[in-house]
């Protein structure tokens, strides 16, 4: 018998038209988790529970064994003690969207974070996942212009593809993500900061990103001194931005700094309720929640928006075998790697053209565009195999001639490569630029032996 029906009993007369929710009590805090009792709720519902101040902490439920219910905190935890009420709330609360959230920079709670009023906004937008029936999905058919002449030419993205960028500590990806949200064509920029340093949050928004790229964006942004339920609020909730603009029939380009801090706070929280760690430390729950973040992005019915996506993937120790890399590979479609060898060479965006792959490219190019990216990595591959053998001048010029060439053009083949930071390069001229390359790579002479060698 609900506690509804107990009370008409006591008052038969006097009709109730809601259900009096029962209030919880704290019984045990550890770590990051918050156990309560006497909570009638379900998993994702969102609590809060009062600290000895008066400050109500919010909390999500995200799991429980018999009467126990564990919660997670959005905020710090401060001032929570013992016997503390923990009242629910209700089940996946959302934000307010409208036009002026263009250009703002807000939390993982929709919440502004750039001191400026709140928008106006008509739309709710619930945070609870947003599918599309994968046969209802139009199928990649048409480049995505991102400015960059080496993904353009060389990596070509369709619109609806999702692509990790893999890269070290240090090697340029904000840098190679803010080109991307000023130089592009999409109509609409979702950027997600996610576990990154505060510091560098402010520096993305005033140096790399800019006024300019700022104008037609939303950055969502939970440092790494967050909460991990924060941090993923705010993945989630740049997904769900990005899916309101494609449901107008916009074509959005996510991009998400880092999907590594997105697993992170998910291990962070599985390990906290007794989860069992799996692989190096990951629980399995990890690598359930990448795809079913992943897929979110993509196109939507043919006619209507698109998400191109770009995820960033935190490759420790440059190590390509990470557990959450291996898992981001197998899903994404298709995957730029930066090399900091070619960063500590000078070389910007330290692009690894033979490492990296864009799968729907052969779907979205001609035939000769194909050919010449494949003759750019064979030359570049050729030059990569025998490098110490010229290096240490043990390679004699005339031994192979496919060599000889990949070794006369290499330098031509670096300077494709590098961009500047102001400087955008469109999808058409990135185009003629490697036509032009690879016709005079194919017409150079081949170097002719030393006297006498």
């Amino acid at each position: 018998m609900t506690l509804l029906k107990r009370l008409q009993g006591y008052s038969p007369e006097r009709q109730f038209d809601f259900e009096p929710q029962a209030e919880g009590r704290l019984t045990r805090l550890v770590g990051m988790t918050l156990e309560a009792v006497g909570l009638n709720v379900s998993v994702g519902h969102q609590c809060e529970v009062l600290t000895a101040d008066g400050r109500r902490v919010e909390a999500e439920v995200v799991g429980f064994s018999q009467e126990k219910i564990y919660l997670m905190p959005i905020q710090h935890i401060e001032g929570v003690q013992p016997g503390a009420i923990v009242r629910p709330l209700g089940a996946h609360n959302g934000v307010r969207i409208g036009p002026g959230l263009l250009g703002r920079v807000i939390n993982g709670l929709g919440q502004p974070l750039d001191g400026k009023p709140h928008w106006n906004g008509d739309d709710f937008l619930d945070f609870a996942p947003h599918t599309i029936n994968p046969l209802h999905r139009h199928p990649i058919s048409e480049p995505m212009d991102v400015g960059i002449r080496a993904i353009n030419a060389l990596l070509t993205v369709g619109r609806g593809q999702r692509l990790g960028l893999f890269a070290g500590s240090g090697v340029g990806k904000s840098m190679l993500l803010g080109m991307m949200t000023r130089f592009t064509t999409a109509d609409v920029v979702v950027v997600g900061l996610v576990g990154e340093r505060g510091r560098e949050v402010k520096e993305f928004i005033d140096h790399i990103l800019g006024e300019e790229g700022l104008r037609r964006a939303v950055v969502v942004a939970s440092p790494a001194d967050d909460a991990p339920l924060m941090r993923l609020r705010a993945s989630q909730l740049c997904t769900r931005v990005a899916e309101y603009y494609r449901d107008q029939g916009k074509n959005v380009l996510l991009l998400m700094d880092s999907l590594t801090r997105y697993a992170q706070a998910q291990r962070e929280i599985s390990l906290a309720i007794g989860e069992p760690p799996a692989t190096k430390g990951y629980p399995p729950s990890v690598f359930a929640k990448i795809p079913q973040l992943v897929e979110r992005a993509g196109n939507a019915a043919e006619g209507q928006g698109s998400i191109t996506a770009f995820y960033t993937v935190l490759t420790e120790g440059d190590d390509l075998q990470d557990p959450i890399a291996d898992a981001a590979r197998a899903i994404l479609d298709g995957h730029v790697v930066l090399s900091r060898r070619l960063a500590e060479e000078g070389t910007y965006p330290a692009i690894d053209i033979e490492a990296s792959i864009s799968r729907a490219m052969p779907n979205i190019v001609e035939p000769e565009h194909l050919q010449m990216m494949q003759k750019f990595k064979q030359l570049q591959s050729l030059y990569q195999d025998n490098r110490d053998l010229i290096n240490i001048g043990a390679y004699r010029a005339g031994s192979d001639p496919q060599v000889d060439l990949a070794i006369e053009r290499m330098p031509h083949l670096k300077q494709f490569i590098q961009q500047g930071l102001t400087e955008p390069v469109p999808f058409q001229q990135s185009l003629e630029q490697l036509l032009a390359l690879m016709v005079t790579a194919n017409a150079a002479p081949a170097p002719q032996p030393p006297p006498g060698g």
